[in-house]
């Protein structure tokens, strides 16, 4: 049921013959009271054209429209305010919703379209942070809400399992490590080392010639190097893979760093044979001062590539695999500059699908203000997070309902969807703060509301014994109803509005307010008594609880039937 096409066909008609239908429905704003009507259209945009001021417009305009439709409408000022019939249009709603729960809210803006996805990309021999939560989340969420739009996502974990870290690390671990303390626990003394290279070298410049030696004979396929290098990639992939288990992510590549070393030389040829490459004080670069960019660093003065050589050949690689139709890379905020410099030099060399490369940048988590460093040592582990955040979720289940059946699987549903859902809701190019305490809670705007309002639905369902809704009348009288069911018809707007804005807050705050919509009725309304609409009402149950699993899913969340 496409409201807004209503109002589309009701205005093509009136509005002067150079608006298309498609100019119109753009225009069509959502009034924030709802006492403005449900639409409206504004006239401001007509006053040159028409040489006439809005509000007139606004007048002149109202008689000519067709009303049958609507349950009335009406001029405020320069706007026409389109109210609803709210029996037919929500009986049309929830018929939708319950003809197909799974594809509600689905359209095609993609045509299938390939969409790479680089997201997550932990760095190997490394502890996953906090800091990886939004990078892994945000591209799992995006890649959800683009595959309901149908665009094709391909997941890819860019692991960061190559560079001058490594030569660090290895110069840390053949000073001060041992095999035996590596194999007791991988990741921990791995990480020790890293920071106590760190600490050290602030007083002794010298082991970073060290370290620059050992990743210089990593990339020379030197025997030792290579060994240490293929050791600790395999012990920081088993953990990977524990906690993306929990969270339930999966990916369809881990193609990182190293995977594109063989792959340099010809971008490295491709930039000289279009005499793009520059000598810079013994390194190479190239010139972006058109762009209003600082020079790209291609090769260092000792022959060594940087992070942007890797991702030219990576982009490069993409494009001929996937012949994509955008290229999504889910990266922190403080990177702006390397993936304009990358898109700039693809520009250069001749590539316009670089165009269809797009940063999708977000901010920091802090703790108590402060930005988490690996590098300082001051970091919080997210498994640790997430199975604090199981606990705490499981001790709340105990209290409120001790006899749940499942309760740790409902648990581990509850704390991970928490701090997956508190992540997501936070408009992503913004820092947040995280409070582990606040992030589980059942009460406020959470992730555990989102899915207890989703469980209280599923239980009024069993209490009416799930009864069979498809060939119910779904005609609601009751005005308490109307806020719910117009929130359902927002659905797919809600998808498209995320998937063009790569912002997966619009839909858990979608997912929120539909959450306060549904629980603001069933305090006001009995939906179990017995009368004409009881079946109108259940089939409304039925429809929020299917959108709201469903804008939990594009979140990569669950939602247990019980809590």
């Amino acid at each position: 049921m496409n409201s807004k096409q209503q109002i589309v066909d009701a205005l093509v008609h009136v509005l002067p013959a150079t608006m298309t239908p498609e100019q119109i429905e753009i225009k069509i704003e959502r009034p924030k009271d709802s006492d403005n009507g449900d639409y409206a259209f504004p006239t401001f945009f007509l006053a040159k054209e028409l040489h006439k001021a809005p509000q007139m417009i606004a007048q002149e305009l109202l008689p000519q429209i067709d009303q049958s439709n609507f349950e009335k409408v009406v001029v405020a000022g320069p706007y026409i305010n389109f109210f609803l019939d709210k029996v037919q249009v929500g009986a049309a709603i929830l018929g939708e919703v319950l003809a197909d729960p799974k594809n509600y809210g689905s359209s095609d803006l993609g045509h299938g379209g390939n969409v790479p996805i680089d997201m997550s990309s932990p760095n190997i021999a490394k502890p996953m942070s906090m800091g990886h939560l939004r990078s892994t989340v945000i591209g799992n969420s995006l890649a959800n809400i683009l595959s309901k739009v149908n665009y094709n996502p391909i997941k890819i974990n860019h692991l960061g399992d190559w560079g001058t870290q490594f030569g660090k690390l290895m110069a840390a671990y053949k000073m001060w490590g041992s095999e035996e303390e590596v194999k007791a626990d991988p990741i921990n003394t791995l990480q020790k080392y890293y920071v106590r290279f760190h600490q050290e070298d602030k007083g002794n410049p010298a082991l970073d010639d060290d370290a620059r030696a050992w990743f210089k004979k990593l990339e020379d396929g030197d025997e030792e190097a290579t060994h240490l290098w293929e050791w600790f990639r395999s012990e920081s992939l088993k953990l990977f893979m524990k906690i993306y288990d929990v969270l339930g992510i999966e990916f369809d590549s881990f193609n990182g760093e190293a995977f594109y070393n063989d792959k340099m030389d010809e971008v490295v040829q491709m930039l000289e044979d279009k005499h793009l490459l520059q000598e810079s004080k013994g390194a190479e670069i190239v010139d972006l001062e058109k762009y209003d960019l600082n020079p790209a660093l291609i090769k260092k003065t000792d022959g060594a590539t940087l992070y942007i050589t890797r991702d030219l050949a990576a982009a490069i690689y993409r494009q001929r695999t996937y012949n994509f139709v955008q290229s999504l890379y889910v990266v922190g905020n403080e990177q702006q500059n390397h993936f304009k410099q990358l898109k700039a030099v693809l520009k250069e060399m001749g590539f316009d699908w670089s165009d269809n490369i797009h940063h999708v940048p977000f901010g920091l988590i802090t703790q108590g203000g402060r930005k988490l460093s690996t590098r300082e040592g001051r970091i919080i582990l997210l498994e640790n997070v997430l199975n604090d955040a199981i606990d705490l979720a499981r001790k709340q289940i105990d209290e409120k309902n001790p006899d749940l059946p499942q309760a740790d699987e409902v648990a581990k549903s509850v704390g991970v969807g928490a701090v997956v859902f508190h992540d997501l809701k936070n408009e992503r190019l913004n820092n947040f703060d995280f409070d582990l305490a606040e992030v589980v809670r059942f009460e406020g705007e959470t992730g555990p509301y989102v899915q207890y309002a989703h469980a209280r639905a599923e239980s009024i369902l069993r209490k009416a014994s799930q009864p069979d809704l498809s060939n119910v009348d779904k005609s609601i009288s009751d005005p308490n109803a109307w806020e719910v069911v117009k929130a359902l018809g927002q659905y797919q707007d809600i998808i498209q509005r995320a998937a063009r804005e790569y912002e997966p807050s619009v839909v858990a705050k979608y997912a929120i307010q539909l959450a306060k919509d549904f629980n603001q009725y069933y305090a006001h309304s009995k939906i179990l008594v017995e009368d004409d609409e009881k079946m109108a009402r259940l089939a409304l149950v039925q429809a929020v609880s299917d959108v709201l699993k469903s804008a939990l899913a594009l979140l990569g969340v669950k939602a247990p039937d019980e809590m």
